[in-house]
């Protein structure tokens, strides 16, 4: 995941790099597009990993407090 996310910023500075070099409207436009999926992707990868030990301690009280007796089944 980390490799993934490394990748997706690379990614976005070189399409922001490469905007800013662009003369034509549409492929500066597009680039610009493509720099922005791959900076919501690298966020949406970070807010998946976790920060740390206190995000590890909130995870595992959260699974401490979740009930245990119910099922989502019908």
């Amino acid at each position: 995941m980390n490799r993934e996310l490394r990748e997706f910023r690379r990614l976005e500075r070189v399409c922001l790099e490469q905007a800013a070099l662009s003369t034509l409207d549409l492929a500066r436009s597009g680039l610009l597009k493509v720099a922005d999926d791959c900076r919501i992707a690298a966020e949406a990868i970070e807010a998946q990993s976790p920060r740390g030990a206190f995000a590890e301690a909130v995870q595992a009280l959260k699974l401490a407090l979740r009930p245990k007796g119910t099922s989502k089944r019908h």
